[in-house]
């Protein structure tokens, strides 16, 4: 009955994030379920650091805090997956109980959006940082080069793939990329997910990269959690930014929580409904929550 006895309870089941809203769990009510079914609920949500937004977790964390659990996963190879949440990710979850179940299933959720890390910092954590996924992965990158980890890369298109591996294996030479594909943009079929998942184990990769974007980064992830014996880190754009197929916006936009207005400035067609609808939307319903916690 030691804890690391205890591994998974899938979180669809249990899509809010507040530990009164989960129902007391103990094996003799649940005989068909392992002991060993018991650790993933144990390990992510009774933790006091986890935080609720919009009913979406977030761990406050840092970049030195995620990147040693990280590679300590890696190391274990134990088949783990990280998001990281900004507006957009907690707007979609809080359209989709069922995308909030996947976000809030993540073995480390981090805070990628400016305006999570104000909320973070007015809940109990002022020093906390940003722990944005473009800079997540050069931590990890990095690492993984000093230690000679082997990595992989899942996302994007063949040539921004192409690009990007470019170029971390050009400011990086010990880094050992065992392992990357550019999925078709459709849905897998049953066999090519299949092999798909026996290529990434037989790399022995330790740690893969996915660039799909979100929502469908995340529920590729969740979906793999058990299959992939790797860590899974979902971090959107950075493939893009690294590659050089897009910009990134200058600091004193990203510090100041105006990155959004620099992509929409590059992508307003695409993005419009994002930062013109769901931000407003966000703002609106933070601020009742906050409120709501106040009274």
């Amino acid at each position: 009955t030691r804890l690391s006895d205890y591994p998974t309870i899938r979180l669809p089941d249990y899509p809010t994030t507040r530990l009164s809203d989960y129902p007391t769990i103990r094996p003799s009510d649940h005989p068909t379920i392992r002991p060993s079914d018991y650790l993933f609920f144990a390990d992510n949500f009774c933790k006091p650091m986890t935080k609720n937004i919009l009913g979406t977790r977030v761990d406050p964390t840092s970049y030195e805090s995620a990147t040693t659990q990280v590679l300590k996963w890696a190391q274990q190879r134990e088949s783990r997956y990280v998001c990281v949440a900004n507006v957009h990710t907690v707007m979609e979850a809080y359209d989709s109980p069922e995308f909030q179940g996947v976000v809030n299933a993540a073995d480390l959720v981090t805070p990628d959006g400016i305006p999570l890390v104000w909320i973070l910092r007015c809940r109990g954590h002022p020093q906390q940082a940003r722990v944005y996924g473009p800079e997540l992965t050069i931590k990890i990158i990095e690492a993984m080069a000093m230690q000679q980890i082997a990595v992989g890369f899942y996302g994007s298109s063949t040539k921004t793939l192409e690009q990007l591996i470019a170029v971390f294996k050009e400011k990086y030479p010990n880094l050992k990329i065992a392992y990357h594909h550019s999925p078709p943009f459709r849905p897998l079929t049953a066999e090519e997910d299949q092999a798909v998942i026996r290529a990434v184990n037989a790399s022995g990769i330790k740690i893969l990269f996915v660039g799909l974007g979100c929502p469908k980064q995340e529920r590729w992830m969740a979906a793999h959690r058990g299959k992939i014996q790797a860590v899974m880190l979902g971090v959107g754009a950075a493939f893009d930014f690294h590659s050089g197929a897009k910009r990134q916006a200058p600091l004193w936009m990203q510090r100041s929580g105006l990155e959004w207005l620099f992509r929409f400035s590059q992508e307003p067609t695409r993005l419009w409904r994002r930062y013109l609808v769901q931000n407003p939307r966000f703002v609106i319903l933070i601020l009742m929550q906050l409120l709501s916690r106040r009274m």
